[in-house]
């Protein structure tokens, strides 16, 4: 938490309003104020919007820090600020705080790569159906889903680097990568999965001057043109080869590297990278079976930091939440690397369900600790109290075994079964005015 507070500051937050603001008015919620608060609720997880109002800004509480104004106006300010303020907030926190973001995730997976300057993989998620608890959809007989975020995952340093928000339901991915391709650093290397996939993406991301990695659908007629190389891979046969893709006419030049799967399922990479010297077919099986991370990031948003649960049915609200909640998750990140880094592990050997958890204890008990010291002070005008170590207080200490990531003794879990209710389903944005 000390992160987030050190690098979103009254000056970011201030520059980002004056930088976007259109008819937008200063209000005694200032966008700072609004982010602190659906900081606090990313790190809390309140029962309720108004159960966390009343627990951050109890009544003589919110005269001291200077909120005289009503809990109406703050779930005013929250529907009704545009959502591409948190947004901005988002991209310049990553960028403040990627200089303490060492490059240690995905260690084995990333050796020997380092022409490639980026390594980030890519992939979408539909959120959750809005409760009908919240007032807005209570009687709405359909499914109601609150739009869809698009997230580039950096595989080296383990955080989003761009994260994107879509008031619509997942779909049209290719074209949605497409759109983000000028925030991707140049000679960066792209993973994504079959959705993302077309010769017309292929082609992009070359044009853009970027390289990328994707499964592809089947249906595409190959010609090979040349055989680079044939190997077996954990018992299973790999093909690497240089093809046309698709007509004559329209096709394109491609490097397909095959695996067949052991339950016969053929897997289908293609990339950009042409020379095998440059990145191998090996080490293309490897950084695809990454791309799991950038779900296993959408999944710590959802179930370790409560992104299933929305606190109001406005879109301007869900992306509050949705920002907030990854600039945490950034920050927590950055620290697991720490504490890993101290005891000699690699990042990935802590559990970031284990660790959020006790971070967010920890936090809560060294603001209720400040908030003692403060009334001491207040209390004892004439004398000049020094402030306690709090790392020596015990407040946020846990045995290192308490972190650890358990080794999995199960079959990875399936995705969901399909609801046919979603085939009813509608967008957030349908429900409310304009």
């Amino acid at each position: 938490m000390q992160l987030v507070h050190e690098h979103v500051t009254s000056a970011l937050c201030a520059s980002v309003f004056e930088d976007l603001r259109d008819k937008e008015r200063a209000r005694t919620w200032t966008l700072e104020r609004l982010v602190g608060f659906w900081l606090a609720v990313a790190a809390r997880a309140p029962r309720s919007l108004r159960a966390g109002f009343d627990e951050l800004f109890g009544a003589s509480a919110a005269v001291e820090a200077g909120f005289t104004s009503s809990r109406s106006s703050f779930f005013e300010r929250s529907q009704s600020l545009r959502w591409v303020f948190v947004q901005e907030v988002f991209r310049r926190f990553t960028t403040s705080i990627l200089p303490q973001c060492p490059a240690r995730y995905s260690a084995d997976a990333v050796a020997g790569l380092g022409h490639f300057e980026e390594i980030w993989a890519v992939d979408g998620t539909g959120l959750d159906r809005v409760a009908k608890r919240l007032n807005a959809v209570r009687d709405v007989d359909e499914v109601v889903l609150p739009g869809s975020p698009i997230a580039c995952y950096d595989l080296r340093r383990g955080i989003p680097r761009v994260l994107e928000y879509s008031e619509r339901l997942l779909g049209g991915e290719s074209l949605r990568l497409e759109e983000m391709l000028d925030q991707i650093p140049d000679g960066a290397l792209l993973i994504a999965d079959r959705g993302y996939s077309s010769l017309r993406m292929l082609g992009a991301v070359e044009e853009r001057g970027l390289s990328a990695i994707m499964r592809m659908r089947r249906g595409y007629v190959m010609e090979t043109l040349e055989e680079l190389s044939a190997f077996e891979d954990e018992g299973c046969a790999v093909h690497d080869r240089l093809v046309q893709m698709g007509s004559k006419e329209g096709g394109k030049l491609i490097r397909i590297v095959e695996k067949v799967l052991a339950d016969g399922t053929l897997l289908r990479l293609a990339t950009t990278v042409q020379d095998p010297a440059r990145l191998s077919a090996e080490q293309i099986l490897s950084l695809y079976r990454e791309r799991w991370s950038v779900e296993r990031m959408f999944h710590d948003l959802k179930v370790v930091l409560n992104l299933r649960r929305f606190y109001a049915a406005n879109t301007n609200a869900v992306a509050l939440q949705l920002f907030t909640s990854a600039i945490v998750y950034t920050a927590l990140r950055v620290t697991q690397d720490r504490i890993a880094e101290d005891h000699g592990l690699e990042p990935e050997r802590l559990s970031t369900a284990k660790l959020f958890p006790r971070a967010a204890s920890a936090h809560i008990r060294l603001v209720q600790s400040l908030r003692v010291f403060e009334l001491v002070k207040k209390a004892n005008p004439d004398v000049e109290l020094n402030e306690p170590s709090w790392a020596e207080a015990g407040l946020c200490s846990v045995p290192l075994s308490q972190l650890l990531l358990d080794k999995r003794t199960r079959p990875r879990r399936g995705k969901r079964p399909y609801s046919p209710k979603r085939r009813k389903s509608r967008p957030l944005s349908d429900f409310e005015t304009p």
